[in-house]
């Protein structure tokens, strides 16, 4: 059996997880239900009682802040393509960002785009 989103070859009925009517491997299953999500009170809660600082993030992170500061705000396909980043991975990204309260949306013209948190 396969997985139906990567293609990775399951061996085992125990390495076989269903969602959405899926058959998917462990990484791709994770990947679907433990998505961070960017409203998230508890995780800002969490995130300032841990005291993150910048040195906590991860390169994609810094490239993502880095970016906005010199730019922003910028529209999400802006901000993937200038760093080379899907927008799976800037939404996995960004949703840290938000609960450090490092960045956030913002409306432009109508349009949803990306700011630092000032």
């Amino acid at each position: 059996m396969k997985c139906e989103k990567c293609g990775t070859t399951l061996n085992r009925v125990e390495d076989v997880y269903e969602y959405a009517g899926q058959k998917l491997c462990e990484d791709c299953y994770l990947d679907l239900v433990a998505t961070p999500k960017i409203c998230d009170p508890w995780a800002v809660h969490s995130a300032k009682g841990f005291g993150h600082k910048k040195e906590d993030l991860t390169p994609v992170q810094q490239k993502i802040l880095d970016l906005l500061k010199e730019k922003g705000p910028l529209s999400l396909e802006e901000i993937c393509t200038s760093i080379g980043i899907d927008e799976e991975e800037f939404r996995s990204n960004f949703a840290s960002l938000r609960h450090m309260k490092l960045a956030r949306a913002c409306k432009v013209q109508g349009k949803v785009c990306y700011t630092l948190f000032e």
